[in-house]
């Protein structure tokens, strides 16, 4: 591999932020989890098209938003000319493309969700620019993995030769939904506040920009009730019958809840966006244990590998390039 193709993967990398493809990991590992039995083997391909979408995504993202990127994000490569538009958009919709294939392999249905979750990512930047949009836009773009990775749990517990099952619409999905849709909402509007100063200076007129810190913290609270609430209501219709496969679990649900609360407190004490970041770790930790422990809720024989796919994730978030931007 020649220095510039090594520069340049080095490059589209950090613009992925590898910290975050846990995020739609787990959502689409909760998907998973949902699905007809599946073991733990068969859902590793899935699985990891799941993991990297996100920054596949994440990259496409950035080329329609060097405006306020390059005042709060002088970092990222696009900003500096590292990469050019044109290739990251190359890249990230072929990267896309074949996690889709993946996925459509599985199940056919997967194909017209595959469209959407692109169209919306191509089409985030409009939404984000209007403090009514952005968080539900991005929210309803992460949700549609775990109706995915359902589907592909059905597909890939088919019998050969048989068709794929249809989806299976129980609490539990409709849990899942819940917590991914605020969950993710959620953080998208407390992300808002590491780029309050650039976003007012480009246009893009978010929550915190157009309300102010304590109104926008207080969106941010309900968006973080609401997200628990979709973890209680998967939670609580299965646990009967009571067994200690399901201790798992609720030790995931348990520390998540305490993350999403400490990430409430911090976020009602940010004064300034260069300490926001203390806030907004902690909902990406709530909501990966919570999905975690969904996950562990429907398949106990998955919480050591969910476990160590948490403890990746924390380390990697910790050693994030530059500490304020998440």
């Amino acid at each position: 591999m020649t220095a510039r193709a090594v520069d340049f993967t080095r490059s589209y990398i950090i613009t992925m932020r590898p910290y975050l493809l846990f995020v739609s990991g787990i959502t689409g590992i909760v998907g998973l989890s949902l699905g007809p039995s599946l073991g733990i083997g068969a859902a590793v391909t899935p699985a990891i098209a799941f993991f990297l979408s996100y920054g596949f995504g994440q990259a496409l993202t950035d080329c329609f938003q060097l405006d306020t990127d390059s005042l709060s994000s002088p970092y990222r490569p696009l900003v500096q000319g590292r990469l050019s538009r044109r290739q990251v958009v190359v890249v990230s919709l072929t990267g896309l493309a074949l996690c889709g294939a993946i996925l459509i392999q599985l199940h056919p249905l997967n194909a017209p969700l595959a469209g959407l979750t692109v169209f919306g990512l191509a089409t985030y930047t409009f939404f984000k620019r209007r403090w009514w949009g952005g968080p539900f836009y991005n929210g309803w773009i992460v949700a549609l993995l775990v109706l995915m990775g359902s589907l592909a749990a059905a597909g890939a517990g088919a019998l050969p030769g048989a068709p794929p099952a249809s989806l299976q619409w129980s609490i539990g999905l409709a849990g899942a939904l819940i917590v991914a849709f605020f969950g993710y909402a959620n953080f998208v509007l407390t992300g808002y506040y590491k780029d309050i100063s650039a976003d007012r200076a480009t246009g893009y007129q978010t929550l915190p920009v157009r309300f102010g810190l304590k109104p926008a913290a207080a969106v941010s609270d309900g968006f973080a009730i609401l997200a628990l609430c979709g973890v209680l209501v998967a939670v609580l219709t299965h646990l009967a019958p009571w067994t200690w496969a399901l201790v798992p679990a609720l030790a995931f649900v348990a520390a998540g809840t305490v993350a999403a609360a400490v990430a409430q407190v911090r976020l009602h004490g940010v004064r300034h966006e260069a300490g926001a970041h203390r806030a907004i770790a902690p909902v990406v930790h709530a909501y990966v244990l919570w999905l975690a422990g969904l996950s562990a809720l429907h398949r106990p024989t998955w919480a050591p590998a969910l476990l160590a796919f948490y403890l990746a994730f924390a380390v990697t978030l910790a050693r994030r390039p530059e500490k304020e931007q998440i």
